[in-house]
């Protein structure tokens, strides 16, 4: 027991230092690119859309170094299912409308390529297997995703270039911005290594499989900067902003996370994984799709999802 309270302290205090130092990284990346003279526009696609996924990735990253490779499906299908069902019912319940409304370009783009991206890692991994070439078929998938979306929406550059404010460029600022980015890494490298670590411990300690915690309490806790940035959207009035977020995070999620660790080490796939986290995974991707079509999410679809989190993780613990 004692173990059990010392590993579990480690690993929140770790994901909180790897959550927060992401977001220091990624706000320093974004500075530094405008200093260097990239447009708002470029930085927002690349380095603030990575950014946000960043906890992910790098977590997924040190699992394989650390021979537990079955954390990154866990961390990818528990990201995405806490997006889904999370992150998207809490802003439809805290909306103070009474529904969501969601923009054409989502509907006519990024929802296509959501539930794609879904289908495609369920057939890549249902066999069990994921080798280096399915992990190039991910990246070449968020390629051209990236591309579409530089290519399709170019016309938001002029707007963001206007609304961006001025930052001024000097070499105190440069160097600043360097050091921040240095400094972050350097935290983001020591918090992904103690929460695979502590992961492994709890694991041990719990008798549960290093996939189960993954597809749970890692993914949850890397899922709490889009959940508290909806929270605060909803209370605004701008819940709507939630869905391009979750539906870009899980794009990200399937094509980058899974894709970029499976170059550098063989992945295991579990079959409690593939037999439970999967299925619920692709069955919140359909769900979301169909609740979308009218361009609208309600409260109550939002109370719906909620339910499903609850049913995924009393089911995942056997609680139910």
């Amino acid at each position: 027991m004692p173990d059990l309270i010392l590993y579990s302290a480690i690993f929140v205090i770790s994901l909180a230092v790897l959550i927060k130092s992401s977001d220091y990284f990624t706000d320093a990346a974004e500075k530094f690119g405008l200093l260097i003279g990239l447009s708002p526009f470029i930085i927002g696609v690349t380095i603030v859309s990575i950014g946000t996924s960043l906890p992910e990735l790098i977590s997924s990253l040190f699992a394989v170094w650390a021979n537990s490779s079955e954390i990154v499906i866990g961390n990818v299908v528990g990201s995405n299912i806490a997006n889904i069902f999370l992150v998207i019912g809490a802003a439809s319940v805290i909306s103070y409308k009474q529904s969501i409304n969601i923009t054409y370009n989502l509907i006519r783009v990024d929802l296509p390529l959501f539930v794609g991206s879904a289908f495609l890692l369920a057939l890549e991994v249902w066999d069990g297997e994921f080798p280096k070439g399915e992990a190039w078929l991910l990246i070449l998938g968020y390629l051209m995703y990236i591309f579409y979306t530089l290519n399709g929406t170019e016309e938001q550059e002029v707007t963001e270039n206007d609304s961006e404010e001025p930052i001024k460029r000097n070499s105190k600022t440069i160097i600043i911005q360097l050091l921040i980015i240095i400094i972050s890494a350097i935290f983001l490298y020591l918090g992904a290594k103690y929460t695979i670590d502590s992961v492994i411990k709890i694991s041990e300690v719990l008798e549960y499989g290093k996939e189960i915690i993954a597809v749970t309490a890692v993914a949850l806790g890397t899922s709490l900067p889009e959940l508290i940035v909806t929270v605060n959207a909803s209370l605004k009035g701008k819940a709507e902003l939630a869905v391009g977020n979750v539906l870009g995070s899980n794009v990200f999620n399937t094509f980058v996370v899974m894709g970029v660790p499976g170059l550098i080490g063989t992945l295991t796939i579990p079959k409690t994984v593939i037999m439970g986290g999967l299925p619920t995974m692709i069955a919140g991707t359909i769900l979301l799709f169909f609740v979308a079509q009218d361009q609208q999410l309600t409260v109550w679809e939002g109370w719906l999802f909620f339910i499903f989190y609850g049913w995924f993780i009393g089911q995942t613990f056997g609680l139910l």
